[in-house]
């Protein structure tokens, strides 16, 4: 098993990240994880994404943000724009042949939000970008998901101490700061939505409190491109952890990452 190495070379970041799996010079099509808001890279769905690239002879790269896992810094002063350029410089800087981005909720928007980038600012990383996986995205969470679901309270708390801790069922409240929803606004994708040219997937759990089915539909409904599909796991909640449904998630991401290599098509 592949033990965390370190990236120092982004200012201010102290990046753990893990290599699994073989070498781009193998050839295959590899993967590339983002986690989810305060989750981390060793999480169930990031092991089982690593296991697949290590049975298959793929390579696949995941990562914690800034705040997350063993990466440095502090949560609160992570944003959309930090964790954005965090996921650009790990995928510029230690990928290079084509990759299956999985992303799964706050990860599921940077991963669209990297295309995005990439698309308009980096053609030949761009075009590496082989097709995505997104469980229960939470596009534009920091508006749709956060700000327009506060009510009177949460909102006080954000004006009075710019800090709001939002309960949760994992664990330790979700410190939601001022700053996150502000910047959140300059990376919102609903108003315009994204056309992208690679085959996307869409997991989501059909009783997912968090993310709700609905927003998974507004997402699929965002993503102009010809291949896009949406599929709603039974019973399905935000995590989509129980071994049926991460097996589901490793057949989804195999299947393109073949089909990206020419193999069943």
């Amino acid at each position: 098993m592949a033990q965390s190495a370190f990236d120092n070379h982004l200012t201010g970041s102290h990046l753990a990240y893990r290599q699994d799996g073989g070498t781009d010079e193998l050839g295959q099509t590899g993967f590339f994880w983002l986690g989810g808001f305060m989750s981390a890279m060793t999480g169930t769905k990031g092991e089982a994404l690593a296991e697949l690239a290590r049975a298959t002879r793929r390579t696949c790269l995941r990562f914690d943000y800034s705040g997350h896992g063993e990466s440095g810094g502090l949560f609160t002063d992570g944003t959309i724009s930090v964790w954005l350029e965090q996921a650009t410089h790990m995928f510029l800087s230690h990928t290079k042949g084509k990759r299956i981005i999985v992303g799964s909720s706050m990860g599921g928007w940077l991963a669209l939000l990297l295309a995005r980038r990439l698309q308009a600012e980096d053609k030949i990383a761009f075009r590496r970008i082989a097709g995505m996986v997104l469980i229960a995205p939470a596009t534009d969470m920091t508006q749709d998901l956060m700000w327009n679901e506060f009510g009177l309270s949460e909102k006080q708390a954000l004006s009075d101490h710019g800090v709001y801790l939002q309960p949760s069922d994992y664990g330790e409240p979700y410190p939601i700061t001022a700053a996150l929803l502000a910047d959140g606004m300059q990376h919102l994708l609903f108003p315009e939505g994204l056309n992208l040219p690679f085959p996307i997937r869409i997991l989501q759990g059909s009783k997912d409190a968090d993310v709700p089915p609905a927003h998974a539909v507004k997402t699929f409904e965002a993503l102009h491109g010809a291949d896009v599909t949406l599929t709603f796991v039974k019973n399905g909640d935000h995590r989509l952890s129980t071994p049926g449904q991460i097996q589901i998630i490793k057949e989804t991401v195999l299947r393109l990452a073949e089909r990206a290599d020419g193999v069943g098509v």
